[in-house]
């Protein structure tokens, strides 16, 4: 509870009982990515009353303050993960839309050189690939 606290402050917001019970959500919770209704749901969950509105607000502010990243992952709802400054890239499986984050060195290298190459230098990005299992090709 102290580290909700410290990382509300930081931020310079305000301590209220929503923003630490979203917070909380995010820092307990095993799913990584979650939209503004799951995040309502695991309140409804709890017995907490916050809104769904009061949930959209909360997440539009730690967006802003940099507590979490926000995705607009292409066919789905906007999700929202803690941001914890560490980059990693998306898989989306378009069948069950499951997001899978990876890591790939090669795949950063390979971009900084083409930036490099057209005379650029990349000062942020996004990958997201959109994926199905291998053998579940569609007709």
């Amino acid at each position: 509870m102290e580290q909700e606290t410290q990382e509300l402050r930081k931020a310079g917001l305000k301590v209220t009982h929503p923003r630490m019970r979203i917070l909380q959500i995010f820092e307990e919770d095993g799913a990584r990515h979650l939209t503004a209704e799951d995040v309502y749901k695991k309140l409804l969950a709890h017995q907490e009353d916050i809104g769904l509105a009061t949930v959209y607000r909360v997440l539009t502010q730690f967006e802003a303050a940099g507590i979490l990243s926000k995705h607009n992952f292409e066919g789905g709802q906007a999700v929202y993960e803690l941001d914890r400054g560490q980059h990693h890239d998306h898989m989306i499986d378009v069948d069950s839309g499951k997001v899978i984050e990876f890591v790939s060195e090669e795949i950063e290298r390979l971009q900084r050189e083409i930036a490099a190459k057209h005379g650029y230098e990349i000062q942020d990005h996004s990958l997201v690939m959109y994926v199905r299992p291998l053998g579940n090709r569609k007709k």
